[in-house]
């Protein structure tokens, strides 16, 4: 009998590096936590780094937490290195809200582009390890102590951000330094975002003001988030639809009791794809075709 090879690990510094494949697939975007400045004034640091190479895309104080100003800090991330296939964050405004599939303002923006979504589950930040680890070392290097005001503190988050992306080696890149791993994604970000469209196969409906749409002269209710938005209906079951928003299915519809329910959870994204202290996050809406089949995230393991 011949004895089988053992197979042996490969250690994360013999790996290539620096595709564009492997970059983008993940965005990861969290607020750090906000804490203030010696003068009192309160700092809310966004930040956006890119999962596989750990680049970090954008470290900036926002005055207010809410959709317009996330979502303007976005538009120049995204207008400077192009589109990410997924966006992972946690369950917090303005990432999602209460609504159908807790699809936010801004999420609905992001899948108006073709991004898919991922959540960690509550209460579970290593969920999103490679982050969280980001953000304690920036913590620990440029707020502690906080600086004098939160101008000289945003000065702190720009040489922070230049540091870690230019100087910093890590070890799971083969002690190389992000900025040289990552790649600007293909994916263009068109500027201004187009309705969504679909197939002769959907019944088209425009959400009205109060988030209700029209069913044979009935009105369901589906969320105020969509208002002003067309969402398809495809027949699944007797009697039953599937609600799409773009490619992304997005709840069922019962057409003989004139109710919308959530899509029944499945399985997360590979948990040993997930990489430094991640495991799988609850899933969000995944997009009709071939794509259904992919998994969620590429990251490779460390």
């Amino acid at each position: 009998m011949v004895a089988r090879k053992r197979r042996q690990r490969v250690p994360p510094y013999t790996r290539p590096f620096a595709t564009a494949q492997e970059s983008n697939r993940v965005w990861c975007v969290d607020f750090k936590g906000c804490f203030r400045a010696r003068n009192g004034e309160r700092i809310d640091p966004l930040t956006i780094s890119d999962a596989y190479s750990r680049y970090l895309l954008r470290c900036q104080a926002v005055e207010k937490t809410d959709t317009e100003r996330v979502q303007a800090i976005f538009a120049a991330a995204l207008g400077e290195f192009g589109m990410p296939e997924v966006i992972r964050s946690d369950n917090g405004t303005p990432f999602a809200a209460r609504a159908v599939s807790g699809i936010s303002r801004l999420s609905l923006w992001w899948m108006k582009l073709g991004i898919r979504l991922e959540r960690i589950q509550a209460g579970h930040p290593e969920q999103n390890g490679r982050h969280e680890r980001m953000h304690r070392t920036l913590k620990q290097e440029t707020a502690s102590p906080p600086a004098a005001t939160a101008r000289s503190q945003q000065r702190a988050f720009d040489r922070f951000r230049r540091d870690y992306n230019q100087l910093r080696p890590h070890e799971a890149l083969g002690m190389q330094t992000p900025a040289s791993v990552y790649l600007c994604s293909p994916r263009v970000y068109p500027g201004r975002v187009r309705d969504p469209e679909y197939d002769t196969g959907f019944q088209v409906r425009r959400i009205q003001k109060q988030g209700q749409f029209r069913w044979r002269s009935q009105r369901v209710f589906l969320g105020t988030v969509f208002q002003g938005e067309r969402v398809g209906l495809l027949p699944s079951d007797d009697g039953c639809f599937t609600v799409y928003f773009a490619q992304f299915p997005i709840a069922h519809f019962d057409s003989r009791r004139l109710k919308v329910f959530s899509l029944s959870q499945g399985p997360g994204f590979n948990i040993n794809e997930a990489g430094e202290g991640d495991v799988s996050p609850s899933p969000a809406p995944h997009p009709l075709g071939p794509q259904a089949r992919e998994k969620l995230s590429g990251m490779s393991p460390v």
